[in-house]
């Protein structure tokens, strides 16, 4: 085992109750996080992922609790990190994974504004409210340091990490909006990188394309047509499994990551690389 990718920190994890959010504070939980809140618009779904967290939790001392809240609120975000810190004393690895899809598929002409303002305000504004709130609670903290085998560095005062998308980077026909907005989203953890570097904070992103949520596994159930863009598509012919995301967010998190700062992991299988042709 790596020792610098364990944590022992305070986690908040954003978008919580399903999907990789939730795959991500199981995999924060693994890597030793101490307490993990488990926010979400959804607290049923949430309370029963929090619940699930303890059998993966490696930390003898592990906590979790929810938290109720709307990334679309600007007071329910501010909320919600002022409860992190009341309660625990700080914040240390915060991830936004709060988000919502396309929907029906447009070209750029024919885009539904409506739509489009809805996952702006969800994907775009939402993770800037996030991102705002966590950064200006982290800066106010001590900074941490970490033994490694060549002596103590300095990691900073807290990791936030953006759940993106491969479509950050590439389009897809007819999905604009959620390609705007994720490459939005890129826009942000740059810039609160760049920003917060000297307080000690560091931003990265994530950006999977096809992940194996309960989501995609109803688009496949309603549509096989999608396995087979997948396998057309994606070089290993296979949607990730959420685990192949979230660990990517533990390292992130990890001191092994202290030099990573205002970028992204692309997790595609290379699907981002080149044209597929066979």
């Amino acid at each position: 085992m790596i020792t610098s990718t364990q944590l022992d920190g305070i986690a908040l994890v954003v978008g919580s109750g399903r999907g990789i959010g939730k795959e991500a504070a199981f995999s924060l939980a693994e890597a030793g996080a101490r307490v993990v809140v488990f926010a979400d618009m959804d607290e049923e779904t949430a309370r029963a992922s929090s619940e699930e967290s303890k059998n993966y939790a490696s930390s003898k001392d592990y906590q979790t609790t929810t938290f109720k809240m709307n990334v679309e609120d600007d007071k329910s975000v501010q909320d919600m990190v002022d409860f992190v810190v009341k309660e625990y004393g700080r914040l240390d690895y915060c991830v936004n994974g709060a988000g919502v899809d396309n929907g029906v598929h447009r070209s750029l002409a024919d885009i539904d504004i409506e739509n489009y303002d809805r996952i702006m305000n969800i994907n775009t504004r939402g993770n800037l409210l996030c991102v705002r709130a966590q950064a200006a609670a982290m800066r106010e903290q001590t900074p941490k340091t970490w033994q490694s085998r060549n002596g103590t560095r300095d990691i900073g005062r807290g990791v936030i990490v953006n759940i993106a998308s491969a479509n950050s980077f590439a389009g897809l026909p007819g999905k604009g909006c959620y390609t705007i907005s994720k490459h939005a989203a890129m826009g942000i953890t740059k810039m609160a990188g760049l920003d917060h570097s000297p307080d000690g904070i560091r931003v990265n992103a994530v950006c999977p394309t096809w992940v194996r949520t309960p989501l995609l596994d109803e688009e496949l159930r309603k549509n096989p047509e999608v396995q087979g863009m997948i396998s057309a598509i994606v070089p290993i012919k296979r949607a990730a499994e959420c685990e192949e995301v979230s660990d990517a967010i533990a390292f992130l998190c990890s001191p092994a990551a202290s030099y990573i700062n205002g970028t992204s992991i692309i997790i595609d299988a290379a699907v981002t690389t080149t044209v597929r042709l066979f």
